[in-house]
């Protein structure tokens, strides 16, 4: 019996998830530092993409406003990527994963002030019922680490941000072309912060001048065509054939995958205790909740696939 579209396209959705997964695991096995490793990846997508006459066409559609637009939105994606890669030096993939989870939760704050429209009360409750499992995660973790919670936190905070402010945009360009705007844009401001970052800090900082080396470089691939760019395409097609509340419970199980695999991968559970385990449970409960209680129409589309190419944390799509 062939597969449906609809049956297909979970399985793919399925495979990008545990692709996206993998990023944080890749994260901690590339010896560079955050700052060189994420101008690498950026830079490999962009090159990518702009092999692409789909990606020009789109290019020469837009207007300068709107890639100035998208520009600024690319420079809040590469401050999130470097934030999310040293959140991994600093602690380890478990600890930067679970804190990628809180992205909604900001977003039930940030989203109604970009967007100018009231709170919702559902929304403000449901920021507030993962504080407890932050407070645990944090209390579960060795001291050495809570730096990295914190710079993970931030992290979490800049997909809120510019995963609303790329909704605000969704329909004025294709969705790969707005990609590799934001990414060649977030590729330059990497560029200007290098010669600062040893000032400002110094534990992300790094030589972009220098090749990576064999293992690393192959890694680096590995991070950026088949955890970024594949998972990505696959995406735009499954996309047309599921609904928005659909994908979003998916896409939830990102934080899942990638803990599971630095446990069997890395061996992460011994570095932390069942308290941090416990607030992840928490945490992705209240995750899980939220789409249930906010569900809207159960075929509506999922509009806006950009931010699946730029984010870490791709419950975004609500």
């Amino acid at each position: 019996m062939p597969m449906t579209p609809t049956a297909k396209a979970q399985l793919q959705i399925h495979f990008c998830v545990l692709l996206w997964g993998f990023t944080a695991i890749l994260g901690k096995m590339i010896s560079l530092p955050a700052l060189p490793l994420v101008w690498w990846r950026m830079l490999l997508v962009v090159v990518a993409l702009a092999l692409l006459p789909r990606v020009w066409r789109g290019l020469r559609a837009m207007s300068p406003r709107l890639v100035l637009a998208y520009s600024g939105i690319g420079a809040l994606v590469a401050l999130h990527w470097l934030t999310f890669y040293g959140a991994i030096k600093l602690a380890n993939a478990s600890v930067a994963a679970t804190c990628i989870a809180l992205a909604p939760a900001f977003t039930s704050v940030v989203e109604p002030w970009l967007a100018k429209r009231p709170f919702s009360p559902r929304e403000l409750a449901f920021g507030l019922a993962v504080l407890p499992g932050v407070a645990m995660v944090v209390g579960g973790v060795p001291d050495t680490m809570r730096t990295g919670v914190a710079v993970g936190a931030v992290s979490a905070l800049l997909v809120a941000l510019f995963g609303s402010l790329n909704k605000r945009l969704v329909d004025h360009g294709d969705p790969l072309t707005v990609t590799g705007v934001e990414l060649g844009a977030g590729t330059l401001l990497l560029t200007v912060l290098a010669p600062l970052m040893p000032f400002v800090f110094p534990s992300f900082a790094g030589d972009l001048l220098v090749l990576p080396g064999l293992q690393d470089g192959a890694l680096l691939l590995v991070l950026a065509l088949l955890c970024t760019l594949l998972p990505f395409v696959l995406s735009l097609v499954a996309l047309r054939y599921l609904s928005a509340y659909s994908v979003q419970l998916v896409t939830n199980l990102e934080p899942i995958y990638a803990i599971l695999l630095a446990m069997v991968l890395l061996g992460e559970q011994h570095e932390l205790t069942p308290l941090f385990y416990l607030g992840v449970a928490i945490i992705l409960i209240a995750v899980f909740i939220h789409p249930l209680l906010g569900r809207k129409k159960p075929r509506e589309n999922v509009q806006h696939p950009e931010v699946l190419g730029t984010s870490e944390a791709k419950g975004m799509v609500d």
